[in-house]
């Protein structure tokens, strides 16, 4: 079987055009602009791509991508651009403010202490200028004491500093039952919880995932609706129209069939969405011995396609690190009428390749923008920041899963396919870049947008595709 890696492996056996081909994104957060640079230079390359699956941010690159969206992502103003994606993943508002409130009271109860430090500085100039025998010395020190005094003295500082403290210390409050009574309302909505603890609310789901979800959906609308100046519908109305418009331009030049999957904490299973032709649909959809099927798939063009945007969304909410997406089923499906929490899951990728194998596709192009580490002397140092520490567990956990996954995969497929960065310090949450210790400079989004665009070429299309297509004239030209 025939793997392409960043090394440069022989290709056994080549590409073919004329086989079941799938382009598959996995990834979190801000690696799906390198997914947006390879899906660029593949359409551009003009390999023939039946079906588009994803899950993490790879599902949203996977939604544009089926209904020839994907210049969506990588144009000037896109997904990918920098207005658009940087709030994206922040922290959520009432920790975010709480925050910023607490450094400032950290500043007002250490002012006296800073005035006391300056002090000892003040006094240490005067007594250098007196040692040189100038008088200003004295004169500075003078003047410093007679602040300090009156600074010290009366309504001043030690009336001040106790009112701010406070006045800072109950916004701090009121902002974070704000913010408990908004989490409580919003889950009261969807499903009782219990257990004590009116600060777990707050804590459960400490990054935003709002931003992104409403780009990826402002994107698909824009592109769907075409000229038309239609507010943006819920996502009920917007997974319909979605499904109305892939199901009827299936098979014509740029739309794709589509797999998604995100994971249902509360079914203990993966949920795996799609929209495929015949006879591949019906496949998908066929009873497995094993397993409830209608427990865990959901037909797009069916009676899932209401569902689209929430299992989207339910993929682009990290698990642990944000608050899972509740998604109602309807009350004819399996689950009647239940809401059940989703989230995405790092080693679903295995899951995507089992169905993507069970639904005809002989050949994987796979993408990650996950490096892994090869060779030694290659550590840097480690970030102390929340978000980058837990976006260093995210990408360690993928990058193990998807080498079991393709593993796994490469007996099923005809050929499997790998386009990943040699080096790539973004990590998910990092939508406004950070720093590369490598090339010491700033990395940016648009830099690794660039970076998926030449990986494509420099690892599938010009080795693979390339050589592929000599071997195919060479096959076909008639002996002597």
């Amino acid at each position: 079987m025939a793997t392409v890696t960043r090394r440069g492996d022989r290709i056994r056996p080549p590409y073919l055009p004329g086989r079941r081909t799938a382009l598959v994104f996995t990834g979190t957060g801000a690696h799906g602009a390198y997914h947006a640079g390879v899906l660029r230079a593949v359409q551009e390359a003009g390999v023939k791509v039946d079906v588009v699956a994803g899950h993490g941010i790879g599902a949203a690159t996977a939604t544009l991508a089926a209904i020839d969206g994907g210049a969506r992502l990588w144009d000037r103003g896109g997904l990918w651009s920098a207005p658009k994606v940087a709030p994206a993943y922040s922290w959520s508002w009432p920790l975010r403010w709480a925050g910023w409130l607490a450094l400032a009271l950290g500043v007002v109860l250490v002012a006296p202490a800073v005035v006391m430090l300056l002090g000892a500085i003040v006094y240490g100039i005067g007594f250098g200028l007196e040692m040189l025998g100038s008088s200003l010395g004295s004169a500075i020190v003078g003047q410093y004491s007679a602040w300090v005094s009156g600074a010290f003295a009366g309504p001043n500082l030690p009336t001040t500093i106790p009112r701010l403290a406070l006045f800072i210390l109950l916004a701090i409050v009121v902002l974070l039952l704000t913010g408990f009574v908004r989490a409580r309302r919003d889950g009261a909505r969807t499903r009782r919880t219990r257990g004590p603890g009116w600060g777990w609310y707050l804590l459960t789901g400490p990054l935003d995932t709002r931003p992104m979800r409403e780009a990826v959906a402002s994107s698909v609308w824009e592109l769907i609706r075409g000229a038309a100046s239609a507010e943006m519908p819920g996502r009920i109305a917007l997974s319909r129209r979605y499904a109305e418009v892939l199901t009827e331009n299936l098979g014509q030049p740029g739309f794709r069939e589509l797999m998604i999957a995100a994971t249902d904490l509360d079914a203990r299973r993966d949920q795996v969405a799609a929209l495929l032709r015949e006879p591949h649909r019906e496949g998908f959809l066929a009873p497995h011995p094993d397993r409830e099927r209608n427990a865990e798939v959901l037909d797009i063009a069916g009676s899932g396609r209401d569902l689209t945007f929430d299992l989207v969304s339910a993929a682009l909410t990290p698990g642990f690190v944000a608050d899972p997406h509740p998604v109602v089923f309807p009350p004819d499906s399996y689950w009647r009428g239940e809401t059940h929490r989703l989230c995405d899951r790092p080693g679903a990728a295995g899951r995507l390749l089992t169905e993507l194998d069970a639904a005809g596709v002989v050949q994987l192009i796979v993408v990650s923008a996950v490096s892994p580490v090869l060779s030694p002397h290659r550590l840097q140092a480690p970030r102390l920041d929340l978000r980058s520490r837990l976006g260093e567990s995210l990408v360690a956990t993928e990058a193990a899963a998807l080498h079991d996954a393709l593993d796994a995969a490469r007996p099923r497929f005809d050929a499997v396919y790998l386009i990943a960065p040699e080096h790539n310090p973004v990590g998910p949450f990092d939508l406004g870049g950070t720093y590369d210790e490598s090339s010491d400079r700033e990395h940016t989004i648009d830099d690794l947008l660039r970076q998926g665009y030449e990986d494509a070429y420099r690892q599938f299309i010009e080795p693979v595709v390339g050589a592929s297509g000599e071997q195919l004239g060479a096959a076909v030209e008639p002996e002597p």
